[in-house]
């Protein structure tokens, strides 16, 4: 997701380093970090944190992790943090071929990617975050019977990223193929879903994990 440039944005989050790492200094730590030793859920691409902050606040039980490379998209989820004082919620400004640095094997417990680039050209299938070195970066860090949950509204990432996910050696827990139309209880909304579904956009929907 890009947004205007914010000179101001990097110097904004280091204000905040408590909650947000900027340059790898919680990295390796993060339970440490939250100073507790509850679940922790992580977003990979979070832009502006409509969704990993609701679910922080519905779920105070529960760690979570925003992952978001962008510094002028993650100031929004700062802010969204501390629009509601959000104590459970953590932030790191980075990229998802640093997920191993900062989780240790087996930490991780769900993750999510929540409308990803689908990087359309098939010269740059290597970018997108269900490619065959992202999957080996989830199993690493998720916990044996750890999950991923995956949206989309592009009919060719999600299919690309079930043929992705089989090859891997992956299996399904649930599927849907048009989202909205579906009785899925508790589904949370990001942004650009809802923007797209109130186009008549269809949105596919995931849940998978790792076989042993």
């Amino acid at each position: 997701m890009r947004m205007r440039h914010k000179p101001w944005a990097e110097d904004y989050l280091k204000s905040h380093s408590d909650i947000v790492d900027i340059d790898g200094s919680r990295a390796g730590h993060i339970r440490e970090w939250f100073n507790n030793d509850q679940p922790i859920y992580i977003e990979v691409g979070s832009g502006m944190g409509q969704f990993i902050t609701t679910l922080a606040a519905q779920n105070p039980e529960i760690n979570f992790v925003s992952m978001e490379r962008e510094k002028n998209v993650m100031v929004k989820v700062l802010d969204k943090v501390l629009e509601q004082n959000l104590s459970n919620i953590k932030l790191i400004c980075n990229d998802a071929v640093e997920l191993n640095e900062y989780f240790v094997d087996g930490e991780v417990d769900r993750l999510y990617l929540n409308f990803s680039d689908p990087w359309p050209k098939n010269r740059h299938a290597k970018r997108r975050l269900t490619y065959h070195t992202y999957l080996a970066l989830y199993k690493q860090i998720l916990k044996k019977d750890g999950e991923l949950h995956f949206k989309t509204d592009n009919r060719g990432l999600f299919a690309y990223s079930l043929e992705s996910m089989s090859q891997f050696g992956m299996y399904f827990t649930k599927i849907n193929l048009n989202l909205h139309e579906e009785d899925v209880e508790g589904n949370i909304e990001t942004e650009y879903e809802r923007k797209f579904s109130e186009k008549g956009s269809r949105i596919y929907r995931m849940e998978a994990k790792f076989h042993s």
